[in-house]
């Protein structure tokens, strides 16, 4: 069964510079062009719109294909099979659900780990595994949540910290994606929620990023992550899960860019394409808040750019990486010209601390590059 959920979104204009003006459009619409938009996104629908994102729709773990040389993924499809069926139950193991405010005997908080942490590198389908967990876990979409340690700042900060803590208490399962180590104030206050939500009974299931100057061979510490959550280590199972970035096994190289030309085309050839030039982009996305680039992007079918080049400060480094993620839940395919993806974060970003994130971002504009290769050939008669 899949998800979706309504949304209501309210949207701004702003203008934008077409790099299509001095190319005769071969289209009767010109493409979108998400320079002139500006999404708002009523903070109320926030926790509603917490669900796996579209990529994961129909993910299960019957889905999850682990890698034969792995046998960490296949054990770790077992354990989570079992997790999953345990939570089918009350809204704590042995317990009824309780309000966090309501009078009476509080419940007994059950003991054991009431949370799993998938430890893996990039590219080994933590992603797909936790969103298959909140798929199988038997309760209703309301009574379980979905999203990125930012999606999870963010509804702190639209809510108000009581108030997402009385919101989220009912839960029965609580998926984290790509916790983020590398802000020790965020950490301690999604450290502190997920602590008063384990009291309250809510299962928790989570990926994470490492720390910086904890840079591994392409893996998130298990060792660091425990340790920065302190006092709720002990709710945790760290689950190891080996493997290689699916994303490039044995699949050919990243296509090269296309000219501008072709790109242009393809935008005013393409239903539900935009077509937005890289420099201004990266631009546009400092005047929108990163929990709005998922709306910024709703009915985007392929987004084209013009002149990528590289970023020029870690700030817009890591606004693209967000956007990025975005693009890739919704498998939107992304077609441009200029430099590679590979060249976007210069030698001192990629040796720094926020080293996965944009590794992480390479890869998956990668693979939307690969599938925007059709996009140039236009339209089938």
């Amino acid at each position: 069964m899949t998800c979706s959920v309504a949304r209501r979104i309210e949207w701004g204009t702003v203008s934008s510079t077409s790099t299509a003006s001095a190319i005769d459009p071969i289209a009767e619409a010109a493409p979108l062009s998400l320079c002139a938009r500006e999404p708002h996104v009523p903070a109320d629908r926030l926790v509603a719109e917490m669900v796996p994102p579209p990529r994961f729709d129909s993910v299960r773990f019957a889905t999850y294909i682990p890698d034969p040389n792995q046998p960490s993924q296949t054990e770790a499809v077992g354990i989570l099979e079992g997790f999953a069926a345990g939570l089918g139950g009350a809204h704590a193991v042995g317990a009824p659900k309780r309000r966090l405010f309501g009078r009476g005997k509080a419940q007994k908080t059950p003991t054991g780990p009431r949370g799993v942490y998938l430890d893996g590198g990039y590219g080994v389908g933590k992603t797909h595994l936790l969103a298959s967990l909140w798929h199988a876990t038997p309760a209703e979409p309301s009574l379980k949540a979905f999203g990125t340690f930012v999606e999870l700042t963010n509804l702190v900060g639209a809510l108000g910290f009581q108030k997402t803590v009385e919101t989220l208490s009912g839960h029965r399962l609580l998926c984290i994606d790509e916790f983020e180590l590398d802000d020790p104030g965020d950490t301690v206050l999604v450290s502190s929620l997920l602590g008063r939500l384990v009291d309250a009974g809510v299962a928790l299931a989570a990926t994470s990023n490492t720390l910086p100057g904890k840079l591994g061979e392409g893996r998130f510490a298990a060792a660091d992550f425990l340790r920065e959550i302190q006092g709720l280590s002990a709710r945790f199972r760290p689950l190891r899960i080996d493997g290689e970035d699916y994303r490039h096994r044995g699949l050919p190289e990243a296509p090269a860019p296309f000219s501008e030309e072709q790109v242009t085309k393809a935008a005013y050839a393409t239903d539900g394409a935009s077509l937005d030039d890289f420099p201004h982009l990266l631009g546009h996305l400092a005047r929108v808040h990163p929990s709005r680039y998922g709306a910024l992007t709703d009915g985007i079918e392929a987004v084209c750019l013009t002149d990528v080049q590289p970023v020029p400060d870690q700030s817009t480094a890591l606004r693209l990486v967000v956007l990025a993620d975005r693009l890739y839940d919704r498998e939107v395919p992304v077609l441009a010209s200029g430099m590679p993806f590979d060249r976007l974060f210069s030698e001192e970003m990629l040796n720094g601390g926020y080293r996965k994130k944009y590794f992480r971002a390479i890869s998956r504009l990668t693979a939307l590059a690969r599938d925007a290769k059709g996009l140039v050939e236009g339209p089938k008669a």
